[in-house]
């Protein structure tokens, strides 16, 4: 699970009204100040960290509703950080 490393994504791009070390992996990112537009930034760096491309059917409230669903996503995409996969290569 990419929780870890979804964490500081979260808290660059979601804009969220408080401060990610207060939220739980289950907590409503919504709740915490979401919003749709957020939502596409979010994602882009999402994407691009992970070099995964969300399909459309994961394109709503249920995947980007908390940093659990987003890491259970990326797992699913088989997304690797971008640290890691560059330590990969190098090795």
């Amino acid at each position: 699970m990419n929780t870890q490393h979804i964490r500081p994504i979260v808290a660059e791009h979601a804009r969220l009204l408080v401060n990610i070390d207060q939220l739980g992996d289950d907590s409503d990112l919504y709740q915490a100040g979401l919003t749709s537009l957020s939502t596409v930034n979010l994602m882009l760096a999402l994407e691009e960290h992970f070099n995964v491309e969300f399909l459309d059917r994961m394109l709503g409230r249920k995947t980007f509703g908390s940093i659990r669903s987003l890491a259970e996503a990326i797992d699913e995409l088989g997304g690797v950080p971008q640290d890691a996969a560059a330590a990969e290569r190098a090795a």
